[in-house]
C-alpha cells in the first residue's frame, strides 16, 4: 500500500532539486486526480493522516448530504467510506477538534450546525439550529494546537448574521454580531478567525456579498475595523490564525485578490491594502501554507490555482490601469507560478498540516485534485 508519504517522496525524486539560480520558482504539479460521487463544497485533510473529506450534495438529489472519506493507494485517490445525510452539507472544518479526536464541525442548507465522528457517524455529537437560513461559512480555531483559548467555531449565513460557538454550551452562541435594528442584512459568504495569540484576545473577519468586510472584536465585542471592495467577498483569510494581525487576504466575485497589511494603519485610508486580478471570472478561495505563512493559493472560476508570496518591497510600486491598485509602496505580493486543472470553478482548497506543500482541490465538476509545490527550497 503506497500512502501519501511514499507518493509525495516519490515525486519529490521526479523532480529533483536544482540550483538555486534567480530564475528558478516553485511549482504545481498534480499528483493524482479523480471524479467524486458528489457536487463537493469542501475538501478538507483529516488531521494526522493521509486520508481527506469532500463534502457536498448527491447528484440528483440536491437535498442530501454526503460526507465522502478518501485515501490513496498506489497513487490513486481510494474510496474508504461515505456518510449520507438527509440534509445537503454547505461547509466545514476541523478547526475547533483535537489531534486525538478530529472531529468535523459542518454547516448545512438548512441552518443547522453538527459536530460528527467520523467513526461513528449515525447521530451528530453536537448540533444546534444556528441559523434560519443556509450557512455559506464556517471556520475553527483553538484546536488541533492552533490559537490560545477555548476551542470555538464561527458561522456565517444567508441571514446575515455571524455567530461564535463553544461545543460546551448548547443551543446558544457564545457572540452573535448581527445588524442592528432598521440596517439591511447582507448576505454573509465566508469568516476566518485571526489574532488567536492569548487566551483572552479574538478576531473574525467576514465578508458580504456586497463588498463589505468587517473585523469583529471578541474580545470587546465591537467591530474593529470595516471597509468595502466593492464586489462581493468570496473568502477571507488571515496568514496566521495564533499570530498578532499581519496580513489579510480577500478574494472577490469580480476576480480580485486583495492583500491587507493589518500592521500599517492610516487614518483615513484604513489598512494599507494592495490588489491584483488574475483572474477574468470569480476569485473563489484562499489558502495560506501553514509551514510558511508568506505562501498563499488562490482558486479562479476557470479552474486554475494561482500560488503568490507575500514580500516586502523596497521600491515604490507603479499602479497600472486594469490590474493594480496600491496604496502602501512597502508591501507586494509576488504570483509565483499557476496551474489548470479544470473548465469549472475550483470551490475548495486545503493544505496538508503534516506534509508541506501538499495540497488538496475540489472543482465544481466533481473533480479532486491532489497537488504539490517544487521546488520549495527557492521560497
Amino acid at each position: 500500500m503506497r500512502s501519501l508519504t511514499s507518493l509525495f517522496a516519490a515525486e519529490q525524486g521526479r523532480y529533483p532539486p536544482r540550483a538555486m539560480s534567480d530564475s528558478l520558482k516553485p511549482r504545481l504539479v498534480s499528483l493524482c486526480h479523480r471524479k467524486v460521487p458528489l457536487t463537493p463544497f469542501g475538501c478538507l485533510w483529516i488531521p494526522c493522516s493521509n486520508r481527506f473529506v469532500c463534502l457536498g450534495t448527491a447528484p440528483g438529489a440536491p437535498s442530501r448530504g454526503i460526507i465522502g472519506v478518501y485515501g490513496t493507494t498506489s497513487g490513486e485517490i481510494r474510496d474508504v467510506h461515505t456518510i449520507e445525510k438527509p440534509r445537503a452539507f454547505r461547509c466545514g472544518t476541523f478547526g475547533a477538534t483535537s489531534m486525538q479526536q478530529r472531529h468535523l464541525a459542518t454547516g448545512d442548507f438548512e441552518g443547522n450546525l453538527h459536530i460528527w465522528n467520523l467513526e461513528a457517524s449515525e447521530a451528530p455529537l453536537y448540533t444546534a439550529k444556528a441559523h434560519r437560513e443556509i450557512i455559506n461559512c464556517i471556520d475553527g480555531v483553538g484546536g488541533l494546537g492552533i490559537g490560545q483559548g477555548a476551542p470555538e467555531i464561527v458561522t456565517g449565513s444567508r441571514d446575515g448574521t455571524v455567530k461564535v460557538w463553544d461545543s460546551r454550551q448548547k443551543d446558544l452562541p457564545v457572540a452573535n454580531m448581527e445588524p442592528a435594528a432598521g440596517f439591511n442584512r447582507r448576505d454573509c459568504w465566508t469568516v476566518a478567525f485571526g489574532h488567536a495569540c492569548t487566551q483572552w484576545d479574538r478576531c473574525v473577519c467576514a465578508g458580504y456579498d456586497n463588498g463589505d468586510i468587517k473585523l469583529f472584536d471578541l474580545r470587546n465585542m465591537e467591530v474593529r475595523w470595516e471597509t468595502n471592495v466593492k464586489s462581493g467577498v468570496c473568502c477571507v483569510e488571515f496568514d496566521g490564525k495564533d499570530t498578532s494581525l499581519n496580513k489579510l487576504v480577500a478574494t472577490t466575485l469580480e476576480g480580485r485578490v486583495h492583500v491587507f497589511n493589518m500592521q500599517k494603519y492610516h487614518m483615513d485610508n484604513g489598512f494599507t491594502s494592495r490588489s491584483e486580478k488574475p483572474y477574468k471570472f470569480t476569485a473563489w478561495t484562499v489558502r495560506h501554507l501553514p509551514q510558511n505563512q508568506n505562501i498563499f493559493i488562490t482558486s479562479g472560476g476557470a479552474g486554475c490555482l494561482h500560488l503568490w508570496k507575500h514580500s516586502e518591497s523596497l521600491m515604490p510600486h507603479k499602479k497600472t490601469d486594469h490590474e493594480r491598485e496600491d496604496k502602501d509602496s512597502t508591501s507586494a505580493t509576488t504570483l509565483l507560478n499557476t496551474i489548470s486543472l479544470s473548465s469549472q470553478p475550483i470551490g475548495s482548497l486545503d493544505w496538508n498540516t503534516d506534509k508541506q506543500g501538499l495540497c488538496i482541490s475540489a472543482s465544481f465538476d466533481r473533480s479532486v485534485h491532489i497537488l504539490i509545490i517544487t521546488e520549495q527550497q527557492s521560497f
